[in-house]
């Protein structure tokens, strides 16, 4: 790992230099859904905004969606590997109990003697591994650092529960951070609350070689709506205060893609229209810690976002957790 003399650190960013993501080929749609549960494509878009998700193969696993992501965020930075000093892999589906996907991912990248690590904050996961990866940079740790977002929450959902079936998907999205003098990352705010633990779980855990206890996503939606909601719209009104941004400087609103009335109700507290929100919930469904990088990654390839653009990143996750992040691009 590299370590850096210290310098004047007054104009210090971490700044995101490229993106990627990955998304598997199977397509999961709501007419599909149909003959699985009980449930009809008008239901799911209404409660949900979600028209389809893809699906692991099984041949995939969630370290080949974090790779093919990683792969193109750093051909999209024009680096090499070699420049990597850190990477943080924000995941609830790891591969394996140990190691982490960070450190799989490593070795597959061919990148030796640098810390890697995961971060499980469910969908929050990314904004928390950006959390990290500032403060690295800002602390004259580390100059390039990878993060990933990547999860395969279809391992864990239960497809006779139209409730929560309807809902997840599974993918990857990347970003590459650097050491910069322009405006990057502005500021982070993260949150926790371990009260909300039943209302959001899947509590298997592995106990003499067995799985103990049910592992499928149950969640209370009214519940998490509310919290949720409530959550995000503080957490927003936080960041733009301590930041002295305001609402109208904001160009683009970048939120998990957990549910569509979720995403409307934090865009009307910020009396942001919803042409001015990312949102890939229609095509990717919720893919947890993927969500966010990967509608960031979207909005990038397709030109909506562009150097000098204000983002909002805000996400909200099984813990409870949240956060949200100002960033320049």
């Amino acid at each position: 790992m590299k370590f850096y003399q210290k310098k004047d650190q007054n104009m210090t960013y971490a700044k995101i230099i490229s993106t990627g993501s990955y998304l598997p080929s199977k397509i999961l749609s709501n007419h599909d859904l149909e003959k699985m549960v009980d449930t009809s494509e008008e239901w799911i878009i209404t409660r949900t905004g979600i028209k389809e998700r893809r699906i692991l193969a099984d041949n995939e696993s969630s370290c080949d969606m974090a790779y093919n992501a990683a792969i193109d965020a750093i051909k999209n930075a024009n680096i090499s590997t070699s420049e990597i000093d850190v990477i943080i892999v924000a995941t609830v589906s790891a591969d394996m109990i140990f190691p982490s996907n960070a450190c799989l991912l490593q070795n597959r990248l061919g990148i030796k003697n640098i810390p890697a690590f995961d971060i499980n904050a469910a969908c929050s996961g990314f904004l928390y591994a950006l959390e990290m990866a500032n403060a690295y940079i800002k602390s004259n740790i580390a100059d390039t650092i990878l993060i990933v977002g990547a999860d395969a929450v279809s391992h864990y959902v239960n497809y006779k529960d139209r409730d929560t079936c309807v809902l997840f998907g599974d993918g990857a999205g990347a970003v590459i951070l650097k050491r910069d003098n322009a405006p990057g990352i502005i500021i982070t705010e993260m949150h926790a609350d371990g009260s909300g633990v039943e209302f959001l779980h899947a509590k298997a855990k592995i106990k003499n070689g067995e799985i103990v206890g049910d592992p499928y996503i149950h969640m209370e939606g009214r519940a998490v709506f509310k919290t949720a909601v409530k959550s995000l719209s503080d957490v927003a009104n936080s960041l733009l205060t301590k930041s002295s941004y305001t609402k109208e400087q904001i160009t683009w609103l970048i939120p998990h893609q957990a549910n569509i009335r979720i995403i409307e109700a934090t865009a009307n507290h910020l009396n942001l229209p919803m042409d001015k929100v990312i949102v890939t919930l229609d095509k990717h469904g919720n893919t947890s810690a993927a969500s966010i990088p990967l509608a960031l990654d979207y909005a990038v390839k397709v030109g909506k976002v562009k150097t000098g653009d204000l983002l909002l990143l805000e996400g909200f996750g099984a813990g409870f957790t949240w956060g949200g992040c100002l960033v320049k691009y």
